[in-house]
Parts: C-alpha cells; sequence; structure tokens
C-alpha cells in the first residue's frame, strides 16, 4: 500500500461523523448539568441536624419562659378554679406562688420540644407530599408534646400543688410528694397529662403553621412580628377551648394528691359527672383561653424573633434552605 493510500485510511478510521459528534457533545453536557446539580442541591439542602436542634431548643427555651413568666397569675387562677369542688371558693392570694421552680422545669422542657419538633417537622416536610403538610406538623407536635413530657409532668404537678396552697416552695413540694407517695407521685396524672397535651400540642402548632402558610400565600411575603403573635394567639386560643375539658381531668388528677379521690382517668369523669354535671369540665375554660391565646401570641411571637435573630448568625449556604422550611 502506498503511503498517501496508507495516510488516507488511517485519517478516515479516526474522522468522527458531525452526528457523532454531537451525540458525544450532549452526553458530555448531560453528564456536566448531572454534577453540577448534585452540587446545588447539596450546597442548597443541607440538613444540619445540629444546627436545628441548637437553633430550636435556645429558641424554645426564650420563647417558654417568657410566657410563663408574663402570665403566670392566670394560670395559677385558672388551675385554683378547675380544682375547686362543688361551691368552693377560690382564694385570689399567692398568684405567683411557684414561678421560680416553675421556670426552672418550663425551660428544659420547652427546649426539648422545640428541640425535637423542628427537626421533625423538616425531615417530615421533605418525606411528604405538600399537600400532606398539615400531617406532618401533626406529626411533629405529638413527638415534641411526649419528649418534653418527661419534664413538664413534674413541673406540673408541683406547679400545681403550690398554686392550690399545698406546698410553700418548689424543694419542699418534691421532697414531701417522694416522700409520702414516692417518685411516681411527681407523675401523677401522667396519663391525662397526655390525654391533654399530645392533642394540644399537635393541633396548636398545625393550626399556627397552617395559618402562617395560608397568610403568606395571600400576602406574597414573610410575615412581620406582631402577624406572628395575632396568628399563635388564634391557635391558642382554638386550642385551648377545644381541649379545655381535659384540662380539667388533668388538673383534678394531678393536685389530688395522696388522697385519692380519682382512681384513674374514667372514674375522674364518671365522678365529676355524677357530682358536679357537665358543665364542671368547662371550668376555668375563660382564664384558660385567655391565658393560652395570649400565650400563645408571645410565644411565637418571640419564637419567630429569636429563629430569625439566630438565622442572622448562620452560614449563607443555609440561609436559603432554612427559609424555605418555615
Amino acid at each position: 500500500m502506498d503511503p498517501q493510500t496508507l495516510s488516507s485510511s488511517v485519517s478516515t478510521s479516526h474522522t468522527i461523523s458531525p452526528d457523532g459528534l454531537n451525540h458525544k457533545k450532549c452526553n458530555l453536557l448531560k453528564e456536566e448539568n448531572r454534577l453540577l446539580d448534585s452540587v446545588l442541591l447539596k450546597e442548597e439542602n443541607p440538613f444540619d441536624f445540629f444546627r436545628v436542634f441548637c437553633e430550636s431548643i435556645i429558641a424554645g427555651a426564650t420563647a417558654g419562659v417568657f410566657v410563663e413568666a408574663a402570665l403566670y397569675p392566670i394560670d395559677t387562677v385558672k388551675t385554683r378554679l378547675q380544682a375547686v369542688r362543688g361551691g368552693g371558693k377560690v382564694v385570689l392570694k399567692g398568684l405567683y406562688s411557684g414561678l421560680g421552680g416553675n421556670l426552672a422545669g418550663v425551660l428544659p422542657a420547652s427546649a426539648i420540644f422545640l428541640g425535637v419538633y423542628e427537626p421533625a417537622k423538616q425531615k417530615l416536610l421533605k418525606a411528604l407530599p405538600e399537600n400532606l403538610s398539615a400531617f406532618a406538623h401533626l406529626t411533629a407536635g405529638a413527638l415534641g408534646g411526649a419528649a418534653s413530657s418527661l419534664v413538664r409532668v413534674p413541673t406540673e404537678v408541683v406547679k400545681q400543688r403550690m398554686q392550690t396552697g399545698q406546698f410553700a416552695s418548689a424543694p419542699a413540694a418534691v421532697r414531701l410528694i417522694v416522700a409520702k407517695e414516692g417518685f411516681r407521685g411527681l407523675y401523677a396524672g401522667y396519663g391525662s397529662f397526655l390525654l391533654r397535651d399530645l392533642p394540644f400540642d399537635a393541633i396548636q402548632f398545625c393550626i399556627y403553621e397552617q395559618l402562617r402558610i395560608g397568610y403568606k400565600l395571600a400576602a406574597q411575603r414573610d410575615l412581620n412580628d406582631p402577624e406572628n403573635a395575632i396568628i399563635g394567639a388564634v391557635a391558642g386560643a382554638i386550642t385551648g377551648t377545644v381541649t379545655n375539658p381535659l384540662d380539667v381531668i388533668k388538673t383534678r388528677l394531678m393536685v389530688q394528691g395522696s388522697s385519692k379521690q380519682y382512681k384513674g382517668i374514667l372514674d375522674c369523669v364518671r365522678t365529676i359527672m355524677r357530682e358536679e354535671g357537665t358543665h364542671a369540665f368547662l371550668k376555668g375554660i375563660g382564664p384558660r383561653v385567655l391565658w393560652i391565646g395570649i400565650g400563645g401570641s408571645i410565644f411565637f411571637g418571640v419564637l419567630e424573633k429569636t429563629k430569625q435573630m439566630l438565622a442572622k448568625k448562620r452560614p449563607e449556604n443555609h440561609k436559603s434552605f432554612y427559609l424555605k422550611q418555615e
């Protein structure tokens, strides 16, 4: 074979047709886009569990302490109204009785609640279709309530015993309750607490989150502080009204102490209905709705403001993700 023929043969064997070249370029572009998308997705969706958890416990603890300190007297009146049997009188002295000990329990309880709620909510919102966001909020609220109940129940027992004048201080209350009733005494009414607080937490946070979503869609902007507070008040008032009968049962079981007037939830319900009538389940509803309505306003207002302040300290690549989850 002569050199010219050989050269022509080699050249022909290494020549790529225009169609083949375009196909190769297309594949390279697809691969490049795929890699770019994966990098961008990673940057836009960093689920930093530790960061979410830390920010949530700080925001939760701050909001919980604010609302408890501001509205403790109303809660005391509500508790005394629910605890009194028949035509007994309600004492209006010592409305701040037990506040210090209660704050010591509210701070970690609120921190635990939000520390569970926020990560669970974000995980569920990512995993579920958009039309099931309410289910994500309900589930996350119930999970947060269950986790925080381990701290909230002893805190509530001590608080309500002091509010009804059974003890003068939180340390004395804890010591005497354990001495007379055992460690289980600190968890008196635990079942009724879960019966009230799991639906309460789930419903309140679901209503709040759904109202925020609807308002943001209608307004086409982020909510300001007064709007967050108003929505929190509405969510709290609705939930407080719906769950008041459960709160009466919980209060009666928690404050009965070693006297054991009621043998359990069902016995408590039957006894109240037999001795006082069904209207007794609405006892304290006025102060409760007022307390939880104003409390929801303060809690969610402080919560959102604290979250905004913490968000300013995040790295830039984290901010867009968290804003999407709000």
